[in-house]
């Protein structure tokens, strides 16, 4: 791992070198492992890729209804290669929302443990549920180890978050502490404190709390990072602390980096992750482009013709896991695009991704000036509303939200009453709302669906 860590023992007597817990072993294990293959040429990782894939394709084909059907005597399952590959139907998240038991293994391996319900966050108006099993935990939080250790980082500093938090406590002023990192981390080695806050607190009461705090870390979505960022800046707040600034769920820019240099004269390190798979990819720690975890997933970037985009060219994203044996994932398009790169000059193999398009969303200012971060989707599916398949909120004014919808029919007055009521309630204002619906409201230009748009110039730096 990193120089400065302090692997934790399970025993006593014995801190070095530190004898690790069962499960910690088995980590570790798996880190060197990964660690390795990391080195390997593209072509040697895509033969072990696809000797991992013909066994889940066998083991789909077998066990899986959906899989047995597509699948069954249709495709040489044993003799699939990458070009052959690419025949195999995609999954849309569509079909995973309607038909989840039929994707779900009528046999999981007993090897893998217990299985668990998965399930996104429904943002977009539609769910998707799976299962996972402890064997997809401990590859998520292999890759989680993976993360720290290639961007060397003090595991023995603190850690703070700003994220959606399912636990009511987190939603209030005070925040929940935690004695570590959590799980990926806990039982591997010894680290400091976190401190975890809701997304929808207000920025300077964030800001007041990481002073506090000091931590040596701070995680979150890049709009909230850009406000915390742009209220430092404004009001001469430093945080002499902190080293890196870690992000998830929408895509830095440039201006981001800058920014948080400018503030903190710290780094922004970014990951690609999904509830369904894990870790996608990983910032490469020499370059700002990701690398592919291929150990985890079999991630494919194609164009609307479903052919392999070359580097520079942006597509639609597909991914595989190889290691979810309780619902397979084969060929899933998870909704998102992203640009090819370039094999990079770091000499690992893995493929390369030189940006992700996901779904950006802006800061929501409210008539009194405070800026929050709106979310949308996790407590209650919009479908439970009305059969809404994307929403889109564009703020024009303090007062005022246009909501833009794609679904097969008007709401009903009823089903627009408890929309408005959903929407001002997650949005904490009364907010007046004039509704649209479209075909679609995706980016043409690069795809990108953000769920909410400002249009109110942001508030924070002088000049």
């Amino acid at each position: 791992m990193t120089p400065d860590l302090s692997y934790r023992s399970a025993l006593a007597e014995l801190t070095w070198p530190a004898f690790p817990a069962p499960g910690a072993a088995s980590k570790l294990a798996l880190l060197f492992q990964i660690e390795r293959n990391q080195w390997h040429t593209p072509q040697q990782i895509e033969t072990a890729q696809f000797e991992q894939v013909r066994k889940l394709l066998a083991f789909a084909a077998g066990t899986v209804p959906h899989y047995r059907q597509m699948l069954g005597g249709h495709f040489p399952v044993a003799d699939i290669n990458p070009q052959s590959w690419r025949d195999i139907p995609v999954l849309t998240r569509r079909a995973l929302h309607a038909l989840p038991a039929a994707i779900r293994s009528e046999q999981i391996p007993n090897g893998h443990g217990k299985n668990f319900p998965v399930s996104t966050s429904g943002s977009t108006g539609m769910v998707v549920e799976l299962l996972g099993t402890e064997l997809t935990t401990v590859f998520w939080q292999v890759f989680c180890l993976r993360d720290h250790l290639w961007h060397r980082r003090d595991l023995r500093q603190a850690l703070c978050t700003i994220r959606y938090h399912r636990d009511p406590a987190a939603k209030g002023l005070a925040g929940v502490p935690a004695a570590g990192w959590g799980p990926a981390t806990d039982d591997v080695a010894v680290t400091g404190a976190s401190f975890n806050y809701h997304i929808t607190l207000p920025v300077d009461h964030i800001v007041e709390r990481l002073r506090a705090h000091r931590p040596g870390y701070l995680l979150s979505h890049p709009s909230v990072i850009l406000g915390l960022a742009r209220h430092c800046l404004a009001h001469a707040i430093r945080l002499p602390e902190l080293k890196e600034v870690r992000t998830i769920g929408e895509t830095p820019d440039d201006s981001l980096r800058d920014l948080c240099r400018e503030a903190w004269g710290v780094p922004v390190v970014d990951m690609y992750t999904c509830q369904e798979a894990g870790y996608l990819a990983l910032q490469c720690p020499d370059y700002p482009h990701f690398h592919v975890q291929s150990e985890n997933v079999l991630l494919e970037v194609v164009d609307d013709a479903g052919q392999p985009c070359g580097p520079g060219e942006v597509g639609r994203v597909l991914i595989t896991s190889l290691n979810n044996f309780a619902t397979p994932l084969i060929r899933y398009e998870l909704g998102d695009y992203a640009e090819v790169g370039a094999p990079c000059p770091c000499g690992r193999g893995l493929p390369v991704l030189k940006r992700i398009m996901g779904r950006y969303r802006n800061l929501l200012t409210l008539p009194d000036g405070t800026r929050r971060w709106p979310r949308l989707g996790y407590e209650t599916s919009l479908q439970s509303i009305a059969p809404i398949e994307l929403m889109q909120m564009i703020q024009t004014g303090l007062h005022e939200i246009k909501v833009r919808l794609v679904m097969a029919r008007p709401l009903s007055d009823t089903e627009q009453q408890r929309l408005t009521t959903f929407i001002r309630d997650n949005l904490g204002h009364p907010f007046r709302l004039h509704f649209e619906y479209t075909d679609t409201i995706r980016n043409p230009a690069n795809g990108k669906l953000e769920q909410f748009i400002s249009l109110i110039e942001p508030q924070g730096r002088p000049g």
